[in-house]
């Protein structure tokens, strides 16, 4: 075998990929599932769900047969949004966790991991229901990647084994888990070889079956099955009764162009907020990366999460919708709120009444997809269902256990997600076109990074893999801001300077997200094709033909 040292000291730029029909995902190897549909002749749903699929078998530190997932595609003439993620099993309630759990400061304690962090999976429902809707491939073609490299193996990839390797401490005692992604009994090096029979076994069943099997086959019955002899209390009826929603998409405009955002329960609407309070300041007249334009960046979205954290919640439980949070007469009053000179701690306002993987996909036909999938906390909950290998999410972490807040545990709810894929829309003449299909992944680092990178390409003309690439900043629960390493100095004492608490914190996997892009390159002159980025602090590829 052979002995390399797999880190880089040195600085890898990577350059934009031009093409007319794209995959941009965080592994080469989800990359190249895409691509393969595509030219089996399938459109870019059919790419998107074969990456998806391949994507759990070679990062399942970030996404797997368990997770949740959301979607925005642009199906040539209208953009449609999907929402799969899943919702809270029916027992569960804010007195199931005290009873279980006990209190702390007054209320009832939930825990990170285990099964009372599970909700119903989307994932797998969220595929069929892209396929259902847009896809051309028979199901079971979009399975094949994912299966050869689940029963053959891979070399397991830098970032991946990284990250492995952290959270093995944490999770290993958890049922299942070490079986399936402690097959030696460690976690994996970088380019050792690993197979996921079990996996595979899954992905089988379901490229025979179909995705419903999931939801009410065998595969449901052995998920509620072990769930029960865990102490769980997800069911098979919750399993059953699940189905991923198509959703309308909200959208903000900005510098000519609209932005936009899956609804709540996630959390892109923070994105849509800061970039309508952006729109009343002119950050061309400042520089770049200089302190005043990060300074009214990092403000817009300190008010934006103030209102995302006290407001959002699954639809059903809202207090305000999402219109009035967008409102530009109430956007353009939060605006004032920021001193240009001066950093400050915002509460949230009064509306007027009335761990994650992200990629892209777009084809020369003019289809594009916007798609994230995740197990939240990097392998989730811990519990893997045995030979299956399905890694359970656990998103249930996402809930309130605040009986006042809109967030509250409930059971058929859904909690507040991180995980929103993006997209970017321009009319012209009454005509409304395709621009760009974006995400950004990385917990709440998600709408900071679609707001930093926004920003870049349409206030300062950066094209996407320099945007992308470009050092990002990061505002906490509690209002303090973690920057990179890689932020110019000047800068970031500039941002002391006005009051700002800034941690520099040199880990971009874990703190910064990773981003991938593409953008058309011309409405009027479809052969030109499209240029994508894939974010240099993953594993990822941006490739096409």
């Amino acid at each position: 075998m052979t002995r390399f040292d797999w880190h880089n000291p040195y600085p890898t730029p990577r350059l934009p990929v031009f093409a007319r029909n794209l995959v941009s995902t965080s592994h080469p190897l989800a990359a190249q599932a895409g691509l393969r549909m595509l030219w089996k002749g399938g459109n870019a749903v059919d790419a998107a769900i074969a990456a998806a699929a391949a994507i759990t078998v070679v990062e399942p530190v970030s996404c797997g047969l368990g997770g949740d997932a959301f979607a925005l595609v642009w199906d040539g003439a209208k953009l449609h949004g999907l929402n799969a993620s899943g919702v809270a099993p029916a027992a569960w309630n804010v007195d199931y966790f005290r009873r279980k759990y006990g209190e702390r400061d007054g209320l009832a304690q939930q825990p990170k991991r285990g099964w009372d962090s599970v909700t119903v999976p989307g994932v797998i429902a969220g595929w069929e229901a892209l396929h259902q809707k847009f896809g051309s491939l028979p199901f079971a073609d979009l399975m094949e990647p994912a299966i050869d490299i689940a029963e053959r193996g891979h070399a397991v990839a830098s970032i991946v084994a990284y990250k492995w390797g952290a959270a093995v401490p944490e999770l290993k005692d958890q049922p299942g888990f070490a079986q399936t992604f402690m097959p030696r009994g460690r976690a994996p090096d970088v380019s050792e070889h690993v197979r996921f029979p079990g996996h595979a076994k899954t992905l089988r069943l379901l490229a025979e079956h179909g995705p419903r099997a999931y939801y009410e086959g065998d595969i449901a019955a052995r998920i509620a099955a072990f769930s029960r002899e865990g102490g769980g209390v997800l069911t098979l009826d919750d399993l059953r009764h699940y189905r991923a929603q198509w959703v309308e998409p909200i959208g903000k405009s900005y510098r000519g162009y609209t932005v936009h955002e899956i609804p709540p329960n996630g959390q892109g609407i923070a994105a849509l907020i800061a970039l309508g309070i952006l729109e009343k300041f002119d950050l061309r007249d400042h520089a770049v990366d200089g302190i005043d334009s990060q300074h009214l960046q990092i403000e817009a979205m300190k008010l934006a999460f103030a209102d995302v954290y006290r407001y959002v919640a699954d639809p059903v439980s809202m207090d305000v919708t999402p219109e009035q949070m967008l409102d530009d007469a109430y956007l353009a009053s939060r605006a004032k709120l920021i001193d240009p000179h001066r950093a400050t701690h915002f509460d949230f306002g009064m509306p007027k009444a009335g761990g994650t993987i992200y990629l892209s996909v777009a084809d020369e036909r003019g289809m594009m997809v916007s798609f994230i999938q995740s197990n939240y906390m990097g392998f989730g909950s811990g519990i893997v269902v045995p030979e299956l290998g399905i890694a359970m999410q656990n998103r249930g972490c996402g809930f309130s256990m605040n009986p006042a807040s809109p967030n509250v545990v409930e059971g058929g709810k859904r909690p507040f997600h991180t995980i929103i894929p993006a997209f970017v829309t321009q009319s012209i003449d009454g005509r409304q076109d395709a621009v760009m299909s974006f995400g950004v992944m990385g917990g709440d680092m998600q709408p900071q990074g679609h707001v930093q990178s926004i920003v870049r390409m349409l206030d300062y003309g950066q094209q996407p893999q320099a945007a992308c690439d470009a050092p990002r900043w990061k505002v906490n629960r509690d209002f303090t801001i973690d920057i990179e390493s890689t932020l110019d100095a000047n800068t970031a004492r500039g941002l002391v300077e006005r009051g700002h608490t800034i941690k520099s914190v040199d880990d971009p996997y874990m703190d910064f997200g990773s981003g991938q892009y593409i953008w058309k390159l011309d409405r009027d002159d479809p052969e030109r094709g499209y240029v994508a980025a894939s974010d240099s602090r993953r594993d990822g590829l941006a490739a096409g033909f």
